[in-house]
């Protein structure tokens, strides 16, 4: 039988290469924003987020394939992090660390300019209208992106929800975020993209149910999040 959750939290809390929001109450402890380059990985390489990272499958393959950036998977699911943070350290992948915090809390533990990329792949849509400024792609987010990222860094965006890529189609084009990619259908445009074929535990699943996979990469350069959804 698997570790059960709480104890998969309390281990997770004594991982090396986790930062969890708890760490941070007391005012002995400083967040790491602005000292992720100094003090965190000890190195200048470009930085690099998968929000809503899960078991952080994402966040260790492409740690794997480059290893000349660090990469952070972000998530509050503890219990969720604990796989790929393991896993990490079992395979000694010194690129890599996990955040466990609110992902509307980002530009409190990264200063400006600090990122460099951004992934998110198979977040939750939140299907319900009521609920679209939950979605990782809306406005809201996408302010807080652009307060931490460089002005150049780009984000990629990974969905099987017909809807939600519609919507986040939407929100880059009034937002006036340049497109510098976009894909229907990965397993009909790109079978053979070594980055966008990269599946997660969500998308194995989405596949078998015969759902669509589509991608988009934008750069928040030169955009004005100004507006609000209706």
């Amino acid at each position: 039988m698997g570790k059960g959750k709480l104890e998969k939290y309390k281990e997770v809390s004594a991982f090396s290469n986790t930062l969890e929001l708890t760490n941070f109450q007391d005012e002995e402890s400083e967040k790491p924003r602005g000292r992720w380059h100094t003090d965190v990985f000890g190195n200048d390489n470009p930085i690099v987020l998968e929000l809503a990272c899960g078991k952080g499958t994402y966040t260790l393959e492409l740690a794997r394939r480059n290893p000349q950036k660090n990469f952070i998977g972000v998530d509050i699911k503890g219990h969720r992090i604990w796989k790929g943070a393991k896993e990490a350290l079992e395979e000694d992948l010194d690129n890599v660390r996990f955040l466990r915090i609110y992902i509307d809390h980002l530009d409190e533990y990264f200063a400006p300019k600090e990122v460099d990329e951004i992934w998110i792949t198979f977040p939750d849509p939140y299907p319900r209208h009521s609920n679209r400024t939950k979605r990782l792609s809306s406005p809201k987010f996408l302010k807080i992106y652009q307060s931490v990222m460089k002005p150049e860094g780009v984000v990629h965006f990974k969905t099987d929800s017909n809807e939600l890529f519609s919507f986040t189609k939407k929100v880059v084009r009034k937002s006036g975020c340049e497109v510098q990619d976009r894909v229907e259908e990965i397993y009909d445009e790109r079978p053979d993209d070594e980055l966008l074929t990269i599946q997660t535990h969500f998308e194995k699943r989405h596949l078998e149910k015969g759902r669509s996979i589509s991608y988009i990469k934008f750069s928040l350069l030169g955009s004005n999040i100004t507006w609000t959804l209706d």
